[in-house]
């Protein structure tokens, strides 16, 4: 939680699929509307999963008491731009922003503004998810949220594909990703792996 006397801050949800972070950042901006806070909450334009007007979970569109808005925006400068009168600002899916996103944050920051991000640490082959890392190491406080293995239960801190596709950037859910533990991941896409492994035996 933001410090009193604080000038700005940078708080950042990090972790796999299914883990909660959107969640997350919902409750922490809600928490700042009901203490009469100026609030405004951005999204990608390439997140059009379940709704393209408010901030959603896998679970589906977040409701409360007030309707929560999110406004999708192309790159980190229409969020700058829209956040001059925000006190708190909100950034969901913060991995599929552009490379100028920490520079904005720390700009935000330095205006007096409670940043709150929520993003993918790393990729499906268990790599960082830029700009995921440059954000972390700027943030004043990071928290790291975990899901559930799909194979064993365990806690999940990697995003497993199951759909034939390299691209780093593929939008998509339970048709597209799993939750796994280390034990259970693999940077190679499920499908593909068990594609090669049927050839071989053929």
């Amino acid at each position: 939680m933001m410090p009193r006397g604080q000038h700005g801050w940078v708080e950042i949800v990090a972790g796999c699929m299914f883990s909660g972070k959107t969640s997350e950042l919902m409750r922490r901006l809600t928490r700042e509307e009901l203490a009469k806070k100026k609030v405004v909450a951005f999204k990608p334009v390439i997140d059009d999963r379940h709704d393209t007007e408010n901030l959603v979970t896998h679970a589906g569109v977040y409701t409360s008491s007030q309707e929560f808005k999110a406004r999708r925006v192309m790159n980190p400068a229409a969020i700058f731009d829209a956040a001059e009168h925000a006190e708190v600002v909100g950034i969901d899916e913060a991995q599929f922003f552009d490379a100028a996103l920490p520079n904005v944050v720390e700009t935000l920051a330095r205006m007096g503004k409670r940043v709150i991000i929520a993003g993918l640490d790393l990729d499906y082959k268990g790599q960082p998810f830029h700009p995921m890392p440059e954000l972390m190491a700027r943030a004043d406080e990071v928290t790291k949220v975990y899901a559930v293995c799909m194979v064993c239960g365990a806690p999940a801190s990697r995003s497993q594909r199951i759909a034939d596709s390299d691209e780093q950037v593929l939008v998509g859910a339970e048709s597209v990703y799993q939750a796994r533990c280390r034990a259970h991941w693999s940077p190679e896409p499920v499908l593909t792996r068990q594609a090669n492994m049927d050839q071989a035996e053929g």
